[in-house]
């Protein structure tokens, strides 16, 4: 199956706790931190929830 690359480039501090979970979630809670995840449709909106705080790494 094919993966993606997650990268966080923004902060959960002041964020809500729903987003944080998001995060966590995807496996993500340092800033420029780099995660490899099965490409679902799952972690896909989980990523459209907090485009702000996180970035597709080709």
């Amino acid at each position: 199956m094919a993966t993606i690359k997650i990268k966080q480039i923004g902060s959960p501090i002041r964020r809500p706790k729903d987003q944080r979970k998001i995060l966590i979630g995807l496996g993500l809670n340092k800033m420029h931190k780099v995660v490899e995840l099965q490409d679902t449709a799952e972690v896909r909106g989980a990523v459209r929830k907090v485009p702000h705080l996180v970035q597709i790494v080709d």
